[in-house]
């Protein structure tokens, strides 16, 4: 047997190729097909089923591309009802893959069909289970995605009972999850790409909670802001979609400054895709930053709208990158990039804007002359370990409805930890009206490092 987990940073997302025999099973593979494709090429082998442990919230798999480039066969657990042509396997099922088994095992509580998937190896002794979003390293999935008719304490108290299943699987086999650390799909997600499921009983807050109200409780509270993407995308994937490759040709057009200008005259969102500096020196009147860099899905997410059309700024070169990691979030309505980038808008002499940044050493002198109010777009969890003397709070993920609380001629100095969440910040203020922003450069870790004095303990914030 041979396994690879295909782990995708931006999104927290792990897709698994497994293969035996030469017959391969993807398990929730991502949009663009082509890699899972190649593999399994490069491996002279052939992609038997795509099998989905429930219907995503966070991306739009690639199942449906993948199943018609190869012929393979759909999965889904008990109780999908996908709109399109898919197998439905039965709890307990057994689907043969080369000289192994893929053992379906229904696990619903983050959805009512969630399955997790469990490797039988050649002589049928277990071993690995792919648990999608049922079962993280050190956490489970959270109950409040996509529910329908049932309310998230109810699917808490279904998942309660799934994972008796999941806890009676040997000690030593590999757990491989659908997420890790960074996932808006857990709450306490780690950063390791596998444990085994003794680790998981010794270790995991939630496999530990063994009565029921206490597990409820734990799993509903405290869950991060659901990015307005994740309803659209569950049902992108329940329903079908558009294939990548159409989606793909149609975003990939080139615009002129005049066509550029008319669509964004037209209500159309700017979207700047180039690094934090790059963008605080000059950007496109009402442009909001989210840098390819970084986690650019999750932060695409919250602050533009899923039907928005978007008009992309990148680097000279990553056009197509830009799109494809905007179509895994069933972010389709790209029309087009500014052909040339900035330096087209620079040398076409069209105005622009500019985000001021002060490095560590300057913004003390900053606060002290009165010029600017710091503000902390960190998470909750970064801001009880410490914080820069004198700043108030507002996570950057809850910023999209707190805004309207800041006073539009407040003066602010942003800051994160390194200084990409800070400058999406900055560019979101500013297209709401916000002129006076400002980003620390290097963020909270260089100012740690060049002048600590201004360091104070955190504190819980609510």
């Amino acid at each position: 047997m041979y396994i690879k987990q295909l782990y995708t940073n931006c999104l927290a997302h792990a897709a698994y190729y497994i293969e035996s025999g030469k017959e391969v099973a993807i398990i929730d593979p991502l949009r663009n097909p082509e890699p899972y494709m190649a593999l399994a090429h490069e491996r002279g082998a052939t992609i038997k089923y795509v099998m989905e442990t429930h219907f995503h919230a966070d991306f739009v798999s690639g199942h449906i591309d993948l199943s018609n480039k190869t012929g393979a066969t759909i999965v889904f657990g008990p109780d999908a009802a996908p709109g399109y042509k898919a197998y439905i396997a039965t709890d307990g099922e057994q689907l043969p893959l080369g000289n192994a088994h893929i053992k379906v095992i229904h696990t619903p509580g983050h959805t009512i069909e969630s399955a997790c998937y469990l490797l039988l190896d050649e002589a049928g002794k277990p071993n690995s289970v792919f648990t999608g979003d049922t079962l993280f390293i050190g956490d489970v999935g959270r109950p409040d995605l996509l529910s329908g008719n049932l309310k998230k304490e109810e699917l808490a108290a279904i998942m309660f009972e799934s994972l008796k299943k999941i806890k009676m699987l040997p000690d030593e086999i590999t757990v491989y999850p659908g997420h890790g650390a960074g996932s808006a799909c857990g709450k306490n997600i780690g950063p390791e790409s596998q444990s085994t499921i003794g680790h998981e009983k010794q270790f995991n807050y939630a496999l530990k909670l063994n009565d029921k109200d206490s597990f409820i409780t734990a799993i509903t509270t405290g869950q991060p802001i659901i990015p307005g993407y994740f309803f659209s995308d569950a049902a992108m994937n329940k329903s079908g979609y558009t294939g990548y490759d159409e989606v793909l040709q149609k975003s990939m057009q080139g615009l002129s400054i005049d066509q550029f200008k008319d669509m964004q005259a037209n209500g159309a969102t700017v979207l700047d895709t180039r690094d934090a500096q790059s963008f605080a020196a000059a950007f496109v009147p009402g442009a909001i930053n989210v840098g390819l860099s970084g986690d650019f899905a999750t932060w695409v997410g919250i602050f533009i709208a899923p039907d928005a059309q978007i008009l992309l700024v990148t680097e000279p070169g990553k056009e197509e990158e830009a799109i494809e990691r905007l179509a895994r979030i069933g972010y389709d309505h790209v029309s087009g990039y500014l052909q040339g980038g900035m330096h087209s808008w620079f040398t076409n002499n069209q105005g622009y804007e500019n985000i001021p940044t002060f490095e560590s050493h300057t913004i003390q002198d900053v606060i002290e002359e009165g010029s600017y109010n710091l503000l902390d777009v960190r998470n909750r969890k970064e801001v009880a370990k410490d914080r820069i003397t004198g700043s108030f709070h507002i996570p950057l993920n809850e910023l999209i409805t707190k805004y309207t609380n800041i006073e539009k001629n407040s003066r602010l100095l942003i800051y994160c930890a390194g200084g990409y969440r800070s400058m999406i910040a900055a560019s979101f203020l500013r297209s709401k009206g916000f002129h006076f922003v400002a980003s620390v450069e290097g963020g909270i870790n260089k100012v740690r490092n060049k002048r600590p004095e201004m360091i104070e303990a955190g504190m819980e914030t609510e």
